[in-house]
């Protein structure tokens, strides 16, 4: 199935937008190939698909709900991630297959002065503003934790880059007018649960978040519509924050009184309130607190564990960094297990949420195997940390990322 125009204008959007039966519920998701991830705790295989619609090849992680990680080698292509290999992770499996936009309504309610239905056209008449973002998803690489956790087992291949273009979120507040007393605005798309009682999906952030002109309102994604399964026709960008804050299919935004104590706040993706998020395994009577910022992360893209290397060769290095809630200052790597450091090259920057690419060329050994590690510091001077974290919800993954090679 051929995907959505890319979006020119209002009239273009408004007229391609309203495509229906996308084919989600009917996509079987068939493998056409297998993959295996280094998941220390298994199981290790899973298929490559093409069964989703405006998705190119994906890792399946699972159909229903959708749940499709990216390939990691795509992530060495540059620092914008290709729409058709975005991740996908959605909650329900009550997901809408077709939108129309004559009929779609943005809710603004609550603690306003004036309750808004807005079509898109109104979102789209706005003042635009576009931010290049990571959207990384809470449990990234909770695959690797070990002891291993419950949830979906992804390797590194949850998360993203993309330029975001839309409108402020406090445009949107101040055209409703928040009254005194608010503290938090909560967000909702249009995906729902499919057994009864289940808590509906809703994520709020503080007012003051809400409103500092950097959390937006996506229509666009690296120059196109979104894609069905991001979160067409709308959805919540709010920038070096885990991606369970980026509600898609937005449809509604309640400015509220009184703090959220909903399931998705008051239980569901919950940390530690430890450095790191991290505790030991077992580990009882913590406080704990709502995720929130993201951790600097650096990854190598262009070499893979089990890759060899000539003996003494000059092997160059690519890879990809992001500061989490701040820009990347500096990426260091290591090839004698950290007791030194060599700064690389950085590449364009693109914004402090962006993705980064660096490059370096170290020198193999003469012989045996060997770990290249990468280091991101932030412009907050936050490094990753040697020892991996560890929480029971497998949130949060922070450690030194190593490669292990292999001179032969």
């Amino acid at each position: 199935m051929s995907p959505l125009c890319a979006l020119t204008s209002r009239r273009s959007f408004l007229g391609h937008a309203g495509l229906a039966a996308l084919g989600l519920a009917a996509a079987p998701a068939c493998a056409e190939t297998i993959i295996k991830l280094p998941l220390p705790g298994g199981p290790q295989s899973r298929p490559i698909t093409t069964d989703f619609p405006q998705k190119g090849a994906m890792i399946l992680q699972r159909s229903r709900p959708p749940l499709l990680e990216t390939p990691f080698e795509v992530f060495d292509k540059g620092i914008f991630t290709p729409n058709d290999q975005f991740f996908v992770r959605w909650h329900w499996a009550d997901v809408p297959t077709e939108i129309d936009v004559q009929k779609y309504r943005l809710a603004v309610r609550g603690n306003v002065n004036q309750v808004l239905s807005l079509p898109l056209q109104d979102i789209l008449g706005m003042p635009r503003m576009e931010i290049a973002a990571v959207n990384q998803c809470s449990g990234n690489s909770r695959g690797l934790f070990a002891p291993p956790v419950a949830g979906a087992q992804w390797a590194n291949g949850a998360m993203g880059n993309a330029r975001w273009t839309g409108v402020r979120l406090k445009d949107v507040l101040d055209r409703a007018g928040v009254k005194a007393g608010a503290v938090a605005v909560r967000f909702s798309g249009l995906d729902d649960a499919l057994i009864e009682g289940a808590p509906k999906l809703m994520k709020s952030l503080d007012i003051d978040h809400a409103r500092d002109g950097e959390v937006m309102i996506a229509y666009q994604m690296s120059g196109e519509q979104l894609p069905l399964l991001n979160g067409f026709p709308l959805r919540l960008i709010v920038p070096g924050w885990y991606s369970t804050y980026w509600v898609k299919m937005l449809s509604d935004i309640e400015v509220l009184s009184a703090p959220d104590d909903n399931y998705w706040m008051k239980t569901a993706y919950r940390i530690p309130d430890t450095p790191h998020a991290s505790v030991t395994p077992g580990q009882t009577g913590y406080k704990t607190v709502p995720i929130n910022r993201m951790a600097p992360r650096s990854f190598v893209t262009n070499l893979k564990d089990g890759d060899k290397v000539s003996p003494g060769a000059t092997v160059p290095v690519r890879g990809i960094a992001f500061g989490g809630d701040r820009g990347v200052k500096t990426v260091d790597v290591s090839i004698d297990g950290a007791a030194n450091w060599s700064a690389t090259e950085l590449g364009s920057d693109a914004g402090p949420y962006s993705f980064r690419q660096w490059r370096a060329q170290i020198m193999a050994p003469t012989s045996g195997d060997f770990s290249l590690m990468a280091r991101c510091t932030n412009t907050a001077d936050v490094s990753q940390p040697p020892d991996p974290n560890w929480n029971p919800g497998g949130f949060m993954r922070n450690v030194v990322e190593k490669v292990r090679l292999t001179v032969a």
